[in-house]
């Protein structure tokens, strides 16, 4: 072959080897732009999430991205996730979007549901709409659907063995980790599981040996929580209640009076207020009243379950302010422990 001929032979095939690198090149370029670049938009605001509600299409989790600026390069998501089938197997959730994603990592999640959690505190509530709105405001699970439940006698029956009055000791405030995409009945039934949990058999012995079932130590708890925030007088209150139900006395106890008449801001409870008709008013019947009038937490349980041994049976709080109550045996003691904060309430105007 003469030299000329190999030459240009050999310019050719460097061509042709140069050719293939440019188009091998960008063929990976945009393989990798569609596949791997990162594509999540990042927010100065921490963590974006994707919600998708139950029930939704393809088209409303595209609009979900575009309304929400999620995604650098929304045309590319798209075309990857025909591709994939992804229009056609959408799962509902709340997703994180983690800023390294790219379309495949991102479809991956989506795909398989690889949902993130949800951790949020459940706070202590007096009313059924109380808590109808704490879930509804972190799950998706719908608030009408919550209230029809917590209000179908029949299916509480069923389900927990309580009624629509002695539901409401099912929830133990403090933290909760759900899925966000958690149901009504699902909550319920979550909420049932935690309460089952915490009712050990030391629990449940220890609720024996006073007597009471665990739906009346959590209605105990409620007052005793709504007495006091001081943990250490809890106990001290707790064993007071226990010694008025021994001796057959009325509770006689102003918290459950305010859940009667709807308003727990009142600083000073009337005699009026005693005459309230209501089976919550314990000044009127002995006994505790038929439900809880908060949702008490562990400490004022445990309270309950383990109360000071003492003869107090009265109590009443004490006038510097400091939360904490003075406690007496007869009702003499009482009367100059009560005069004592009346005439606090007296000094700084305090009527109601």
């Amino acid at each position: 072959m003469p030299i000329q001929a190999a030459t240009t032979s050999r310019r050719l095939l460097w061509y042709v080897l140069l050719l293939a690198l440019l188009i091998g090149g960008t063929v990976f370029y945009a393989a990798w732009r569609v596949l791997w670049q990162p594509n999540v938009a990042v927010s100065p605001y921490g963590a974006a999430f994707l919600y998708i509600r139950t029930g939704t299409g393809y088209a409303a989790v595209l609009d979900s991205l575009r309304r929400h600026e999620l995604l650098r390069n929304q045309g590319t998501f798209e075309w990857l996730a025909e591709q994939r089938g992804y229009p056609r197997l959408i799962r509902p959730g709340r997703y994180r979007l983690n800023p390294t994603f790219g379309n495949d990592d991102l479809l991956d999640m989506l795909l398989q549901g690889k949902q993130d959690t949800l951790d949020f505190t459940l706070d202590a509530f007096k009313y059924k709409p109380q808590l109808t709105r704490q879930i509804s405001r972190q799950l998706e699970a719908d608030s009408t659907q919550l209230r029809r439940l917590l209000n179908d006698n029949t299916f509480l029956t069923r389900r927990y063995h309580l009624d629509t009055t002695t539901v409401l000791t099912m929830f133990l405030p403090g933290p909760y980790r759900f899925f966000w995409n958690t149901s009504a009945q699902q909550f319920l039934d979550s909420a049932a599981a935690m309460h089952r949990r915490f009712w050990t058999s030391q629990r449940q012995q220890r609720a024996d040996s006073l007597g009471l079932s665990p739906v009346q130590v959590h209605v105990l708890a409620s007052i005793v929580q709504r007495e006091t925030a001081m943990k250490e007088d809890k106990p001290v209150i707790a064993g007071v209640y226990l010694n008025r139900l021994r001796r057959g006395m009325r509770l006689q106890a102003d918290p459950t009076l305010l859940w009667a008449i709807g308003n727990f801001r009142v600083k000073r409870v009337l005699n009026k207020d005693k005459l309230v008709d209501s089976p919550y008013n314990t000044y009127k019947h002995k006994g505790l009243p038929p439900g809880p009038i908060t949702s008490a937490n562990r400490q004022s349980l445990d309270a309950v379950l383990k109360p000071a041994a003492h003869k107090y049976v009265f109590f009443c709080a004490r006038p510097d302010g400091s939360g904490y109550s003075d406690f007496a045996e007869t009702f003499a003691e009482h009367k100059q422990n009560a005069r004592r904060y009346q005439h606090r309430l007296d000094s700084l105007g305090i009527k109601r």
